[in-house]
């Protein structure tokens, strides 16, 4: 059971007579870029943003979901679960128009299991050469899920709170700027004409404003402050 950005109600709220730890939140991660980011981007809390490598907590969930949300969602129940502690996931990633929406969920793995962010950008841009800018339309989209452990839905299961955001933009023919990571050097924005400046030379403040990212966590630092992080 999910509820919308701005859903603190319902059967995500059982189980309040319970302790509840608000001291720390468990990101669901072990990439530092994306701790650092949402950390940057979640600010300023009460609760100490750590990681699972911070906690030396194993293991992965599994993510076969057919959507972001519905990986975010399996990544915060798992580890949530798994170690007891107010766990936020998120699933992100690209999708280009001109390859139905792909990568989609696959985007961290786009060129094979193992792919570098380097590796990831050369077989896009290949995908889509000899294109103009107006089949090159894409967009990244962000879904963060918030898991309290210490809750429980109609059926046994822990709810989440979702929040989404999505930054609209195009694929760049070269990757331009070395700012962000993954796909950010050859990510125009909208905001941006064709040939403009990619994410990738956008500074950490600009691109927080507008990017899919800062959309989702603005929505989720709201949900967070009304339950005490």
């Amino acid at each position: 059971m999910t509820h919308g950005a701005d859903g603190v109600r319902g059967a995500a709220d059982r189980g309040l007579d319970q302790p509840r730890d608000r001291s720390r939140l468990l990101v669901a991660t072990r990439s530092a870029h994306k701790l650092r980011e949402l950390r940057e981007l979640l600010g300023p809390l009460t609760a100490e943003l750590v990681s699972l490598d911070d906690m030396a907590i194993p293991g992965d969930a599994i993510e076969n979901g057919e959507t972001f949300a519905a990986n975010a969602a399996k990544k915060a129940r798992f580890f949530a679960a798994l170690a007891g502690l107010p766990t936020l996931a998120d699933d992100s990633g690209l999708e280009v128009d001109a390859l139905g929406g792909g990568p989609g969920v696959r985007t961290r793995r786009y060129a094979g299991e193992y792919a570098t962010d380097e590796e990831n950008n050369i077989k896009l841009i290949g995908a889509l050469e000899g294109l103009g800018a107006e089949r090159r339309g894409a967009r990244y989209r962000c879904a963060l899920a918030l898991a309290l452990p210490e809750t429980s839905g109609p059926r046994g299961g822990i709810p989440v709170r979702m929040a989404h955001g999505t930054c609209e933009g195009r694929i760049a023919t070269d990757p331009r700027g070395d700012s962000g990571f993954g796909y950010d050097p050859i990510f125009e924005p909208a905001a941006e004409a064709p040939g403009g400046r990619t994410l990738g030379q956008w500074s950490a403040e600009a691109k927080h404003r507008i990017s899919h990212r800062g959309k989702a966590a603005r929505r989720m630092h709201k949900i967070l402050v009304g339950l005490g992080f």
